[in-house]
């Protein structure tokens, strides 16, 4: 509810503005904590507190301080009124006043949470549901907020390894697309002017630089249209999504490395389930809703399968071929010695040590292909306008 009010401070000077509570009970708390006294209030209207959506950063910074308040003895509600009274962000703000009513109302947090599936995965809410049951509410939550970093760490690593090649062809697109349609066909002219015959590859370039005048606006729009028509198509089939998901995985280069970090967040995901309680049919079941890679997920589906019929995990995953030998010796040793979570925890290390260095070198790859690339595009311009200039040089008599 958003109140108007009016109050006054120790030494009775008037203040007035407007300011968000539950009720005038809770308004009253509030401008004592600013060390004003509530005079009189007026609400103005009822705010609906649902937060679509929250970004990844801010949510971690609300669990972790969350965490913390609840380690160091504060009650749930009392450490959502100092979230709710002490945020910046005006949505963190509503979802801690927001998970204050329904806690309030008789909800438990898991509950509580569970009514924001824009903002906790459902992996989260069913982890805090676990912490609640066992007791461990602060342990749980520690354990998502490291895993959410984690996962900011590795869509920043994701967002690297893309952005570079990225920006370098959107560069050498704009550099083909200014000779091709500017500079080509001013000296097309002059080539044509000299009246001798015209080499292939200098014919080649005209019909290119052509083809660029007149249907460059098409060149242009055929990629994006090109990729939205295949992301609707993906979406409205899942053969075709599982088909990209694929094609993806098989990209020379680039698909290990993604393969790698999703098998990292699958084994991440599965530990953290397991070192917090969740029953490790429920925590594949999890697994394969966080997978980004449908073929991913039907592995893990099927692996799941194995093991609710009685076989092992390691039997489970080997049978499917996908995942790598290290990823199942692993789990014979978590299995064999009943630490599956430490297991868990050391493939997703080695595989973000891993992909850290294949970025890397993925990107000392890339950065002198893409050079030689433009330096052949270039070089093919340059032979096909001075090759005619310089036969056209010799041939003249002195």
């Amino acid at each position: 509810m958003l109140y108007q009010y009016r109050a006054a401070n120790v030494q009775g000077r008037v203040h007035s503005g407007q300011i968000e509570a539950l009720h005038e009970l809770d308004l009253e708390v509030q401008l004592k904590h600013l060390d004003l006294l509530l005079l009189r209030a007026k609400p103005l209207c009822e705010r609906h507190r649902h937060v679509r959506h929250m970004a990844r950063r801010d949510l971690i910074s609300f669990l972790f301080q969350l965490e913390l308040l609840v380690r160091a003895g504060v009650p749930i509600l009392a450490a959502l009124v100092d979230l709710r009274d002490s945020s910046e962000a005006g949505s963190l703000r509503e979802l801690a006043a927001g998970l204050y009513e329904k806690i309030q109302s008789g909800a438990t947090l898991g509950e509580a949470v569970a009514a924001y599936p824009g903002v906790f995965a459902e992996a989260v809410v069913n982890l805090i549901h676990a912490g609640e049951v066992t007791g461990q509410i602060a342990g749980v939550l520690q354990e998502i907020v490291r895993s959410l970093k984690w996962q900011d760490e590795l869509a920043a690593q994701t967002r690297k390894l893309l952005l570079y090649p990225s920006f370098v062809l959107l560069v050498v697109s704009a550099v083909v697309f200014f000779l091709m349609i500017y500079l080509v066909p001013q000296l097309v002219g002059f080539l044509v002017n000299m009246g001798q015959e015209i080499p292939l590859q200098t014919r080649l370039l005209i019909g290119a630089s052509n083809l660029f005048v007149s249907y460059g606006w098409a060149l242009l729009l055929t990629p994006p249209l090109l990729a939205l028509g295949l992301g609707a198509l993906a979406t409205g089939v899942p053969g075709v999504r599982y088909r990209l998901h694929q094609a993806e995985l098989a990209i020379p280069y680039l698909g290990p490395i993604l393969k790698k970090m999703a098998l990292a967040r699958f084994a991440d995901t599965l530990a953290l389930m397991y070192r917090t309680g969740v029953p490790l049919v429920d925590g594949l079941k999890y697994c394969q809703n966080v997978s980004p890679n449908r073929v991913l997920q039907h592995a893990i589906a099927r692996a799941r399968e194995r093991v609710v019929n009685g076989g092992t995990l390691s039997d489970s995953f080997a049978a499917e071929g996908l995942f790598p030998a290290l990823v199942i010796r692993m789990l014979r040793v978590g299995e064999s010695t009943g630490a599956l979570d430490a297991a868990l925890s050391n493939i997703s290390y080695f595989y973000s040590r891993d992909i850290d260095a294949s970025v890397g070198k993925l990107q000392a790859l890339l950065e002198p292909a893409l050079t030689i690339m433009l330096g052949l595009i270039l070089g093919w311009i340059m032979l096909a306008v001075l090759g005619p200039i310089y036969d056209s040089i010799s041939r003249m008599k002195i």
